[in-house]
């Protein structure tokens, strides 16, 4: 009856695995609401699940649900402050919307959270440098004789024209990123 139970609970624990791998392969495939769906119905049955958590985070920024990914990734971190991926990924969504100050907060949390997180490092110089860019533009209008403001500008400009410092990137995997 033992061996019974244990092979029972091995195929819950599996199933539900198998449920959340569908979700995640639905998303990867561009399957949004039918990932969702799937990611809602796992969740309705582990709702402590950071990946699951997660993973309907991402779902909703693709599909420009981004105040209900900010509320997932905000709830994420109240659960779960060591994960930095909520962070980060709450930090781009910040960027996207020009809040580059609450985008700076929760960058330097994530790497607080772990200090070796290499994406969060780099989507803070990101914003950093698009913060700066507005500075420059701020000086160079406010001092039209400026020419090392413009200069700054027209050099952090050319970076984001050519694609070179496109802004900050998501993560795709919670708790996933290298340890220290």
């Amino acid at each position: 009856a033992a061996c019974v139970a244990a092979w029972l609970m091995i195929g819950s624990v599996l199933a539900r695995a198998d449920d959340l791998n569908v979700a995640r392969k639905l998303y990867l495939d561009g399957q949004q609401t039918e990932a969702l769906d799937q990611v809602n119905a796992y969740l309705n049955s582990n709702p402590a699940d950071a990946q699951a958590r997660f993973l309907k985070g991402l779902i909703l920024t693709k599909q420009n649900r981004q105040a209900d990914a900010i509320q997932v990734y905000q709830s994420m971190i109240e659960d779960f402050p060591e994960l930095p991926e909520p962070y980060n990924n709450l930090a781009v969504l910040y960027a996207a919307q020009g809040r580059y100050e609450s985008a700076t907060d929760s960058l330097e949390m994530a790497i607080r959270a772990r200090p070796g997180y290499a994406t969060a490092h780099e989507n803070l110089g990101d914003v950093r440098a698009r913060m700066a860019s507005q500075s420059y533009e701020r000086a160079a209008q406010l001092d039209s004789g400026n020419a090392s403001a413009r200069a700054k500008l027209a050099v952090l400009q050319g970076m984001f024209a050519k694609g070179e410092m496109p802004g900050p990137r998501p993560s795709e995997n919670a708790g996933t990123s290298p340890a220290r």
